[in-house]
């Protein structure tokens, strides 16, 4: 789940019709785009962006300060940056009751499922003596992007603060888009106390993540930034992986439906739309080894009217253009079709989930039965919502307690350990031309530093 990179995009006014979606082989070369992955954003924005993180980077607080005017808030001021974190009481009360006890159950389910992510240090010694140890140890300094314009996500909080926090990160940052007021939306202050992040800045877009990134005259710089966001937020992480750590890069939305005979045709339409309505370019897809079970699939579109629905020129223009009806020849097929595409989100609407769960291996998460729509992911289930998408699922996880922590190897060589293994050292040094690593090592067999 992700802010829509697009989400401002306009649409023209266009009627669906189940016959935009026809039913291609798994092997069909109609089906190449959807498995192409990647991020690349469009050559205006690599540059627009470049010149913002430039910017921030030589002026500070009063370009992020023209920034914030210029896009957010008209009457924007520097007092405006860093809003209080209101007391959890406080905050509570200035959401629905509903709202404001779904996000701490939220909290409560994510801090279970991370809670069992906690790393164990080791630490052995061999026969010799020798000793060795694996530590990790957690980040100073997170950023959190949390999208909070048009569509805010106070659930992205819980996602990205509630790992950082358990993994131990001293420092948790959550940056925001302000309202055309400058105010930050009640449901994101009110997430940050209920997940007790450190820092609050009502500051969006890239010169968010340039501020996170960079630091600035009244911001300290983070070590990672994590969180979804648009286009701009996306590449503003591309451009700034090295000066800072980065989860991923958050592309449009996209899910694959894995169905059989067993499955609800409406449910399924359902899941598709549910990830459309987050981007125009989003990935949605089914894919079954009946043809059959496809075309009841396209029968219950036909009974849709998505552009009714509210965002649904969103919706309407990704099942025009951006859905597919998958036929897998055989279950081999249609497995390697699934880590082909290596969905952000995987729903196995199947008799059997294991089979399917034994062989694929590309997937941020997988909701599995009819009593677990992807939306379960989104919010209550516990796992994290913040997941790889444009295909690098096929190398990248979803947020995850990992994703905090640093770690180090500690190598403790006994005596005996480094008699044996220096002449060995040496010759392999020696062979790679490097002769001082090799003469660190001869040096141990004389006993002096000569």
């Amino acid at each position: 789940m992700h802010c829509s990179s697009f989400c401002n995009v306009f649409l023209p006014q266009s009627m669906f019709s189940s016959a935009n979606l026809e039913i291609v082989s798994a092997s069909d070369r109609n089906v190449a785009a959807l498995f192409a992955g990647g991020w690349e954003a469009p050559g205006d924005v690599r540059e627009t962006v470049s010149a913002i993180l430039e910017d921030v980077r030589r002026r500070g607080d009063a370009a992020v300060v023209a920034y914030e005017r210029r896009w957010d808030c008209a009457s924007y001021e520097p007092s405006m940056m860093r809003p209080p974190i209101p007391a959890l009481e406080e905050a509570r009360e200035m959401l629905p009751r509903p709202v404001a006890e779904g996000l701490a159950l939220a909290r409560e389910r994510v801090a279970s499922f991370h809670e069992r992510q906690r790393r164990v240090d080791v630490s052995y010694r061999e026969p010799d003596g020798t000793r060795y140890a694996f530590r990790a140890r957690p980040l100073d300094a997170v950023a959190a992007y949390v999208p909070g314009g048009s569509a805010p996500l106070p659930s992205t909080v819980v996602m990205t603060v509630v790992p950082a926090k358990i993994a131990g990160v001293r420092r948790v940052a959550v940056f925001t888009p302000p309202r055309s007021d400058g105010t930050v939306h009640p449901a994101i202050a009110y997430a940050c106390a209920l997940c007790e992040a450190d820092e609050l800045y009502a500051i969006g877009g890239a010169q968010a993540i340039a501020a996170a990134a960079y630091g600035t005259q009244s911001i300290a710089r983070a070590d990672k930034i994590v969180g979804p966001g648009n286009v701009w937020v996306t590449e503003a992480k591309r451009q700034l992986y090295g000066t800072c750590g980065i989860d991923g890069l958050a592309g449009p939305s996209e899910v694959l439906v894995v169905a059989d005979d067993s499955a609800d045709a409406h449910e399924v339409v359902a899941e598709l739309f549910a990830q459309a309505e987050h981007d125009p370019r989003a990935r949605v897809a089914v894919i079954a080894e009946s043809r059959d079970v496809l075309e009841r699939v396209r029968r219950a579109f036909s009974t849709q009217r998505p552009e009714r629905l509210p965002r649904g020129e969103i919706v309407a223009a990704v099942m025009r253009e951006r859905c597919k009806l998958i036929l897998a020849a055989n279950f081999q097929e249609l497995c390697a079709a699934i880590d082909r595409f290596a969905p952000e989100h995987l729903a196995l609407r199947v008799r059997d989930p294991g089979r399917v769960l034994e062989r694929i291996t590309h997937a941020g998460a997988v909701f599995v039965g009819r009593a677990t729509p992807v939306a379960c992911g989104d919010y209550l289930a516990g796992s994290n919502h913040v997941l790889p998408t444009s295909g690098s699922a096929r190398f990248a996880s979803g947020l995850r307690v990992d994703d905090f922590l640093r770690t180090f190897a500690i190598v403790e060589n006994s005596s005996e350990r480094i008699r044996h293994d220096a002449p060995i050292i040496a010759e392999l040094a020696e062979y790679e031309g490097l002769m001082q690593h090799a003469r660190t090592a001869r040096i141990r067999l004389r006993g002096s530093s000569s």
